[in-house]
């Protein structure tokens, strides 16, 4: 695979230089470039389709994920009855700020886990859909706190916009997903297995910072694309497919968001794991990242392509 097109420090990485993710080719740094906006935002990959991004002095989260507790998917071993295992120790050494808003794409295990955690000891606010409402409220998540939506809302936080998205999630090799449905109402007891937190519906984000860069978030492998239509984000963060069961992801993904000019793949590290540069990659999905790259490349050839690493700044 050639290292043509591809940026690991990408957004102009602030950080010293760091150690290069094991499955691709590390490249020489690209000159910075002039920017093209007035205001950033720093952006910091927490794993699997996690952020934490800054914007001045606010922080919003995407899909904080941080526990990282084994479940056996990556080993062959997958027991969905897990328990739950919710780490503060490791939500804390993951240096979240202060966050004031949460984006949740959908509620697996993986996305969604820590986040009333998150909710209940900063305050944060919650947006995701029915389900998360409702399991936020299960685990103790003030009302308040809460907000449901669908897809289609424009929300004004002031220093930055968010667009919701409704989207899909990935399909598995049996065209089907792990843990479907929907939650309806408050569940009680609180869900104590992985296996308790479907999927509930699945959302993306465009987050848009006044006179600065617009970023299109996604935490599983499928969309619509008339929904994507006119979103022109800037940057397109996009998930690893799980399977070729979606027809043509890659090429429709991307003609969809008309051709971002920096695109970075996300969940695609084994998220049990600990969470070490570079980014631990399960041997059967060395192949697919390097798959993946390639066909982001062939899809969209000038877009820059960004594999990020574990809690390094980058900033447009």
């Amino acid at each position: 695979m050639s290292g043509k097109s591809l940026h690991r420090r990408g957004f102009l990485l602030t950080a010293a230089a760091s150690t290069a993710v094991s499955t691709l080719p590390a490249v020489a740094n690209a000159a910075p470039a002039s920017p093209r906006h007035h205001r950033s935002a720093t952006f910091r990959w927490l794993g699997t389709a996690g952020w934490r991004i800054d914007v001045g002095d606010r922080t919003v989260l995407v899909d904080p994920y941080l526990s990282r507790f084994p479940t056996g998917l990556f080993t062959g071993a997958f027991d969905p009855a897990t328990p739950l295992a919710v780490n503060p120790a490791a939500i804390t050494a993951a240096r979240l700020g202060t966050p004031e808003t949460v984006l949740v794409t959908h509620t697996h295990w993986d996305h969604f886990a820590d986040v009333p955690q998150v909710a209940r000891s900063t305050g944060a606010r919650v947006l995701g859909t029915l389900t998360a409402y409702h399991l936020g409220l299960a685990y103790g998540v003030p009302a308040a706190q809460l907000s449901p939506v669908k897809g289609g809302e424009v929300l004004d936080f002031g220093a930055y916009r968010v667009e919701v998205v409704a989207a899909l999630h990935s399909r598995n090799a049996g065209y089907s997903m792990a843990f479907p449905g929907v939650r309806l109402a408050v569940p009680q007891p609180a869900p104590a297995t992985i296996a308790d937190l479907p999927e509930g519906d699945t959302l993306a984000y465009v987050l848009r910072v006044p006179d600065g860069p617009s970023v299109f978030l996604m935490g599983a492998s499928d969309f619509v694309e008339r929904n994507l239509t006119g979103l022109r984000p800037d940057v397109a963060m996009i998930a690893l497919n799980s399977s070729a069961a979606t027809f043509d992801y890659v090429p429709r993904l991307l003609a969809a968001l008309d051709r971002p000019r920096v695109v970075v793949p996300v969940h695609w590290d084994d998220f049990e794991q600990p969470a070490t540069n570079p980014p631990p990659v399960a041997p059967a999905d060395r192949n697919r990242l390097s798959a993946f790259v390639d066909a982001i490349r062939a899809a969209s050839p000038r877009s820059r392509i960004v594999v990020p690493e574990y809690d390094q700044p980058y900033t447009f």
